[in-house]
């Protein structure tokens, strides 16, 4: 199992949002996103899982990690809540980590089993929305983290504002075909 973690960053302050908000809006970017877990099994958080569009995760086998339980009959079979991480300790498959930052934080400083074995990561460096209010959310112990224990093993890929590299844990076999995908997914965004 490899486990993937993509975020987009803002570059100054690792901002991811603002309240509800993503402070930018790059249509190319949310397409790379999108490409990225198509497909694939993918756990968010329950903030972050309310505000991706539905079309997006249509194909993926989704996990949502929340305090809160979903019992409803009508939800969609490829959809599943959970409120212990320690699931995805013995988890087989591949699994992408797409935020939000108290996600991405369990993941890249929890267990060393949960560790991502490959961050995607994607930096926006133009002006954010200043006129959004609420609790500017960052994910700057995560960006530490992948400083001191991962490799960067590409190039920047810039695409309208936004760059994006891959980075891989020190010390840890890659899977060569996930690996090849996100080179792939990188190399034509």
């Amino acid at each position: 199992m490899t486990k993937v973690a993509i975020w987009c960053r803002e570059k100054t302050e690792n901002l991811i949002g603002v309240g509800k908000e993503i402070p930018w809006n790059v249509p190319s970017d949310s397409r790379f996103f999108a490409d990225v877990i198509a497909e694939q099994n993918v756990v968010f958080g329950r903030k972050t899982f309310e505000t991706i569009p539905k079309q997006v995760l249509e194909k993926c086998e989704v996990w949502v990690l929340s305090s809160l339980q979903q019992e409803d009959e009508q939800m969609p079979k490829n959809e599943h809540w959970l409120s212990d991480i320690r699931h995805f300790k013995e988890f087989e498959e591949d699994l992408y980590i797409g935020g939000g930052a108290q996600v991405y934080d369990a993941f890249v400083n929890g267990a060393p089993k949960l560790m991502p074995d490959i961050i995607v990561d994607c930096v926006y460096s133009s002006e954010i929305n200043s006129k959004l209010e609420g609790e500017k959310i960052t994910i700057t112990p995560c960006v530490e983290t992948m400083r001191k224990k991962y490799f960067k093993i590409t190039d920047d890929f810039e695409k309208d504002g936004v760059s994006a590299a891959l980075w891989v844990k020190k010390g840890d076999f890659v899977e060569q075909s996930v690996l090849k995908r996100l080179l792939l997914l990188l190399e034509n965004r």
